[in-house]
């Protein structure tokens, strides 16, 4: 199938499709015209790119991971030695970034609280038309 029935298909844009093969996420044939043609296995795979997009995961991870993932009806599993170890890694570091977010959101908490009681949101003034 060409790029644009493979948008429809996915419902992932030309452009995201064409970023996922620059990455090296997708592996499309080319035809002498240079039209991309896409395989149905393609659209799995897409799939699986956007479940892993999803779960915090880098495109450059990705792309290391990839190969090792299967479809088990609606979950993927890892199914190369050392994989696990490295989703754990990446887990562990999704979980120290949501602890500096939530140390941020404290911080800011305190500075709103600080706030005397009758300070009202800035609002801003429409600039006068000359």
């Amino acid at each position: 199938m060409r790029i644009g029935e493979m948008a429809r298909r996915t419902g992932v844009s030309e452009r995201l499709l064409r970023y996922y093969e620059e990455q090296g996420l997708l592996t499309p044939t080319r035809l002498p015209s240079g039209y991309r043609v896409y395989r149905d296995a393609d659209v799995d795979t897409v799939r699986r790119i956007r479940t892993l997009l999803a779960a915090g995961l880098s495109t450059t991870t990705i792309a290391r991971m990839l190969p090792c993932i299967r479809d088990e009806g609606p979950n993927l599993v890892p199914v190369c030695s050392g994989l696990v170890a490295e989703l754990r890694r990446e887990r562990e570091r999704i979980t120290r970034t949501i602890e500096d977010l939530q140390a941020s959101q404290s911080l800011l908490d305190a500075v709103i609280a600080a706030a005397p009681a009758d300070a009202a949101p800035a609002v801003r003034q429409p600039m006068a038309q000359g």
